[in-house]
């Protein structure tokens, strides 16, 4: 055990595997270990990298055993794929494990804070809320619609057809249906009350972090992306640049290219979905406000001109990305060009 340097560890719920060897690759171990075993053992250890792939339970584990002095790296999984050599054994796996993170050339995933998790989770239940309200209102419009009864696209206009479900003297409605549709309008109008207070809150922590507020002054960044970015990106400096952070989210193309032929296609939807989906949706807010008032943007407008509507809002949720990481490893605060051109014009 003295000299093990490199220590790959399969999380698990209930057995671990970890395998161990030392500065020139030897083999040294390959045990399995209970949950209540894993403290003790990488308490008795020596100073060594621990590798863990970074799935389920991952931070929590990388926390708790860096705490004994050990440098614990976390792997995408798709990079420790293909140091597999035959089949898929939990054996196996921490020996790839082992292998893959004394590569040179290796990405890791920085070790998330208790603070960030809990920052996630309330990002990803206000999430879950929001599905389930578009669940219903969705299963809502079908019921009506098959009683005739039809209400225009937008959240907004779903209280038109709650009205309708509430009024007793409407005879559209059998009784059985109003029964059960009454039920459905009042799941809606729960969803919604907790939403609203999940996003009160990510207001409220916006508005006291730093960085979130900066963040904020970038047109189409609200609240809510920059508590995205603050959660889901704890080292904005571990990119070499904005583009490679625009990447990471999904937002560029997906090259193919071979024979020194470039061949691009769709973005790439890497990363993560939910940061990419909130960037897209607030860049189709801010086009929205292009094309109501002429005087701001010209160059959007000139491209929503020459591009369908999607395709510049994927274009704009890009250059939005690469903003983000500038204001998170250069400082400051975004400010519009054609005002800092107008201020610089001499009078």
């Amino acid at each position: 055990m003295k000299d093990v340097t490199t220590i790959g560890l399969d999380l698990a719920k209930h057995v671990f595997q970890a395998f161990g060897a030392d500065a020139d690759g030897t083999p040294l171990f390959n045990r399995k270990l209970r949950r209540a075993e894993v403290l003790r053992f990488f308490e008795k250890l020596p100073p060594c990298m621990v590798g863990m792939e970074a799935c389920a339970s991952a931070h929590y584990w990388a926390r708790e055993i860096a705490a004994f002095g050990h440098d614990v790296r976390l792997l995408p999984p798709q990079y420790v794929k293909p140091f597999v050599k035959r089949g898929k054994t939990d054996a196996a796996d921490a020996e790839a494990i082992s292998e893959a993170v004394t590569r040179k050339t290796m990405r890791f995933v920085p070790v998330k804070t208790a603070e960030q998790q809990a920052a996630v989770m309330v990002l990803k239940t206000r999430a879950l809320l929001v599905r389930q309200r578009t669940q219903a209102i969705n299963a809502l419009r079908a019921h009506m619609g098959e009683l005739g009864i039809i209400a225009p696209i937008g959240i907004a206009n779903v209280k038109g057809l709650a009205v309708i479900i509430r009024d007793e003297a409407d005879s559209r409605l059998p009784a059985a249906a109003r029964f059960a549709l009454t039920e459905m309008v009042e799941q809606i109008e729960l969803l919604a009350t907790r939403i609203e207070r999940l996003e009160r809150e990510i207001v409220v922590q916006a508005r006291q972090d730093t960085d979130m507020r900066r963040l904020a002054t970038i047109p189409g960044v609200g609240a809510i992306i920059a508590m995205a970015v603050k959660a889901l990106v704890p080292d904005p400096g571990g990119f070499k640049s904005a583009r490679h952070f625009a990447a990471w989210i999904g937002l560029t193309p997906k090259a193919h290219s071979s024979g020194g032929k470039e061949r691009l296609g769709r973005i790439s939807k890497m990363g993560n979905p939910e940061l990419r989906s909130l960037l897209v949706t607030g860049a189709a807010s801010v086009l929205r406000h292009v094309r109501a008032d002429d005087k701001a943007r010209p160059w959007l407008k000139d491209l929503l001109g020459r591009r369908p509507f999607k395709v510049v809002a994927v274009a704009l949720a890009n250059k939005t990305a690469r903003m983000i990481w500038a204001l998170l490893t250069r400082g400051g605060v975004y400010r519009n060009p054609m005002v800092t051109r107008a201020n610089e014009v001499p009078a």
